[in-house]
């Protein structure tokens, strides 16, 4: 097992990233001293792959488990669910005190996360990410919370799990798709934080493809690492810091909406995104035309989308103006200097944004 320390003053916690390690959950859990009253949120597809084994793990730790499952896919990250799981978990939670357990990706961790931080202002919860995207990235860091129609993830809060359990064989499991969509986000850490980890998914991607076990494992403990300074040095985002973890993600979730959540699942969203902001990079000259291409290169190397497809430019735009990060008016976007190190920058002109979207339209 490798362990990554959250040493947050308020609500420090670990990320145990192991392999064939999921049947301990329970004794890890037993030494936080949780509730002996567990709700697992999950959905049918994970449900049937892992909620029996879990339930049992925590049975043998004399923890007992009431399974809530919502439909697979982004529709369920939706306040309509909040109050669905809000309403079950109440009539359940009789003179018992539960704690929330998420199993699942990012849509379970999320929806999970933020019932989780609202029921009696706020019960104990536990991440245990069963994809690629999850284990390096959605399940860290506290962020949960759930999409309205016009955006992604506009109602939400900052709210820390007591523990990330991150199982890489349990990505033995998933399609090709699914590591893609997780891979995305690898490429997007070493653009923003660590160019020699850039270099090592440009070498191993081929293996990272095939779900070797070994290098997957790699890869989740290096975002994990990554992930967790980000979140130390600016938990809630206040300070710009933290702000780097969207590089590609203004233009990447509003192709996502704009899609209804059907037409691009969110790291191939966000592999489109970060080729428009690597492009607005370059129109702004804070990166060379041969690092613009390695980004390009690696992400159609990795099997990612190269063109938008099926949506109009005007969509795009109209949705942007949602991003949570852009401030009094002013657009803000994270943009590459180099592969490795990135800034945030305001007040992009809207046709510069415009082209660098036409650019990477069918």
């Amino acid at each position: 097992m490798k362990i990554v320390n959250v040493a947050l003053n308020s609500s420090p916690y670990k990320i145990i990233i192991g392999e064939n390690t999921f049947k301990e959950i329970s004794g890890q859990l037993k030494r936080l001293s949780l509730s002996p009253n567990a709700i697992i949120i999950t959905n049918p597809i994970v449900g049937k792959l892992y909620q029996r084994t879990l339930v049992s793990a925590l049975n043998k730790n004399n923890i007992t488990a009431k399974v809530i499952q919502v439909p697979d896919g982004e529709k369920s990250k939706s306040l309509k669910y909040v109050q669905i799981l809000l309403e079950t978990i109440a009539e359940y939670d009789q003179l018992k005190n539960v704690f929330i357990i998420a199993l699942g990706g990012g849509v379970i961790g999320d929806l999970a996360g933020f019932v989780a931080a609202i029921y009696k202002r706020g019960v104990d919860f536990v991440q245990v990410p069963t994809t690629l995207l999850a284990q390096i990235d959605s399940a860290i860091g506290g962020k949960v919370g759930v999409d309205l129609n016009i955006g992604k993830n506009l109602v939400g809060a900052f709210y820390q799990p007591k523990i990330v359990y991150s199982d890489v064989a349990l990505l033995s499991s998933l399609n090709i798709r699914q590591i893609r969509n997780g891979l995305a986000e690898a490429i997007k850490y070493g653009i923003i934080y660590d160019s020699k980890f850039f270099k090592f998914i440009e070498q191993n991607y081929s293996l990272l493809l095939k779900k070797d076990l070994g290098t997957l494992l790699k890869v989740v403990h290096r975002c994990s690492q990554i992930k967790a300074e980000v979140v130390l040095a600016d938990e809630k985002e206040t300070k710009s810091i933290r702000t780097i973890l969207n590089f590609g993600h203004t233009l990447g979730h509003a192709i996502e909406a704009a899609g209804k959540y059907k037409l691009y699942h969110h790291g191939e969203a966000i592999a489109l995104g970060m080729r428009m902001a690597a492009d607005l990079s370059l129109k702004k000259k804070l990166i060379n035309s041969s690092q613009v291409q390695q980004i390009n290169s690696l992400i159609s190397n990795v099997g990612l989308p190269e063109k938008v497809k099926n949506i109009k430019v005007p969509q795009i735009l109209k949705i942007m103006q949602y991003d949570k990060k852009f401030i009094s008016g002013k657009n803000r976007f994270v943009l590459a200097e180099k592969i490795g190190k990135v800034r945030v920058v305001e007040a992009l002109p809207i046709k510069m944004i415009e082209a660098s979207i036409r650019k990477f339209m069918v």
